[in-house]
């Protein structure tokens, strides 16, 4: 029966052995009053078992009348040495007792437990199979529908799930249709679903055209990157390994066909097919398509880029509820704010004008000196100051005369600003409420005050955070000191 019940479920002989065994042992230990431990053992060839009790070996405990805490499945070391000369605490000691016939409460007992031994043995099975597929697409059945998500048959007993958030929205689909997926994830649970696919994964849409395409499946064009408002458009960015190959020609296909057969298994979703470029500024001017960027600003410290764009073309660039924006900025990895190209102009001429002025009155050169400094690129005093005379040397007008002379102008002026802000730190006076403040000492005083807390009003504005840079200030002194400080609100608060 073994034999053919192993055949029949596709189990291994041994795993249903164990569940009759168990069965056994269970019905056994029903036969006590107590609950005893016991041990069952199947010959495998013959059919024949025997029963043993078992008592697990354990050193005296005071805490007990009888010294164990189970006597029924407890021996102490004394007694297991009389049994079996080398006994130790854990071990385990075994005595033969009568069988039990395989009646009927045994045959239902074994039931239930190869019935869930068997389940176990085929959720395990799926795993083991699917494990190493996890990234690869598959494809079932639509089984069934609940409440917006998706159970699959794959065949052969195995069934997937989609959540309802792994689906496309919107997306109609009924039972018996043939669906595609990403396998994400493969999870061995006791109950419920072991297979996890989406339809909503930029990584779906990857594979979809690593399957279209056979030059991305063969390595001759590589995807860089995709994202995804599922259902409604994706951008995705190619790059060409072989310089003869057009890699966005190659993915759109003659007449569109392969990006079609896409977007045709995506309920429709509108594919932008973005050229791949090693500049990130490119890189970002193609993601922003169809949309024509006038010029960029890069703040390289904060990783993102402010887009300028002409008015009339500054709908076309955010995108509908800022779809082509956000798009963008997730397949570039770069923060990205679209502006209004004249708002732009006039802001950055602005910006440059007080730039120029700066140098004019700092630096003491003429206008024209100044403009040239502005036009290409300086922002401020430190980078004259700083950066390598063969970079300034590059400016056409520029001589090694005027460019040591400027970083020397600009040296001075940052010495000068940095005396003038340590003179005005040492005039900071702290007010006599800050002095007096109760758990204040007169050196902290002055350091609070050296960083503009002037007084218990403003210390009270402070976090525990700001204060903990100050000397000697722990976090429990700086909220005790914060609380004093904000004694006088709530005291307003009682009178009102």
């Amino acid at each position: 029966m073994v034999d053919v019940f192993s055949n029949e479920k596709e189990i291994d002989k041994e795993t249903v052995f164990q569940a009759v065994e168990s069965a056994l042992e269970a019905a056994t230990s029903k036969r006590y009053s107590h609950n005893i431990r016991s041990r069952v053992s199947i010959n495998r060839k013959t059919g024949d078992y025997d029963t043993f009790r078992c008592w697990e070996v354990v050193e005296a405990d005071s805490r007990f009348e009888n010294d164990l805490e189970f006597p029924h499945t407890q021996m102490l070391l004394d007694d297991a040495r009389n049994i079996k000369s080398d006994a130790e605490v854990g071990d385990v000691i075994e005595e033969q007792i009568d069988s039990i016939e395989f009646g009927r409460i045994a045959a239902q007992t074994a039931k239930q437990v190869i019935i869930h031994k068997v389940r176990e043995a085929e959720r395990q099975k799926i795993v083991e199979a699917y494990k190493d597929r996890v990234g690869e697409l598959i494809t079932g059945i639509v089984k069934r529908i609940e409440k917006g998500s998706v159970y699959l048959d794959l065949g052969g007993h195995v069934e997937a799930y989609i959540s309802k958030e792994d689906m496309i929205p919107r997306e109609s689909v009924r039972i018996g249709d043939r669906v595609r997926g990403y396998l994400k994830s493969v999870r061995s649970e006791q109950r419920g679903p072991q297979l996890f696919v989406s339809r909503a994964a930029a990584e779906l849409l990857i594979a979809l055209f690593r399957l279209e395409v056979p030059e991305v499946g063969e390595g001759m064009i590589e995807i860089k990157g995709a994202a995804r408002d599922p259902g409604s458009r994706a951008k995705i960015a190619v790059k060409a390994n072989d310089p003869r190959l057009d890699p966005v020609g190659a993915c759109v296909g003659m007449r569109g066909s392969r990006v079609q057969a896409v977007s045709n298994e995506l309920a429709g979703e509108r594919i932008d097919i973005i050229l791949w470029n090693d500049s990130e500024a490119q890189f970002v001017i193609n993601a922003m398509a169809p949309a024509e960027i006038e010029s960029i600003i890069i703040d390289e410290d904060k990783h993102c880029m402010d887009l300028a764009v002409k008015s009339d073309n500054l709908s076309q660039a955010i995108g509908r509820g800022g779809q082509n924006v956000r798009l963008a900025t997730e397949l570039t990895g770069w923060e990205l704010n679209v502006i209004d190209a004249s708002k732009a102009e006039a802001s950055s001429g602005a910006e440059a004008e007080i730039t120029k002025k700066l140098f004019i009155d700092e630096l003491g050169v003429d206008d024209e000196v100044a403009s040239i400094l502005v036009e290409v690129g300086f922002n401020s005093i430190e980078e004259i100051a700083y950066v390598p005379v063969n970079e300034m040397l590059e400016i056409e007008e520029f001589d090694k005369e005027l460019v040591e002379e400027l970083k020397n102008r600009a040296k001075d002026a940052l010495l000068i600003s940095a005396i003038a802000s340590e003179e005005k730190i040492e005039a900071a006076e702290p007010a006599s409420d800050l002095l007096e403040m109760e758990g204040m000492d007169k050196d902290l005083a002055y350091e609070m005050a050296s960083h503009g807390i002037l007084t218990m009003e403003d210390l009270a504005d402070q976090s525990v955070d700001d204060l903990l840079e100050f000397s000697d200030v722990n976090e429990e002194r700086a909220a005790k000191l914060i609380m004093k400080a904000r004694e006088p609100w709530f005291a307003g608060d009682q009178g009102v």
